[in-house]
């Protein structure tokens, strides 16, 4: 039973935040999902997931 090739049709970027508690990390990350959302470029999902 082989695995289905992976496919590299996507751009891929991993961004870290850093920063001091409560100074909005994940309200940017947060915002930043929307934004992509709205172009159709991610899936947002609720922060408990």
């Amino acid at each position: 039973m082989a695995k289905e090739a992976f496919k590299r049709d996507k751009p891929h970027v991993n961004v870290g935040t850093i920063g001091h508690v409560d100074h909005g990390k994940t309200t940017l990350t947060a915002a930043i999902t929307m934004v992509l959302n709205k172009k159709g470029m991610a899936e947002v999902r609720a922060y408990e997931s």
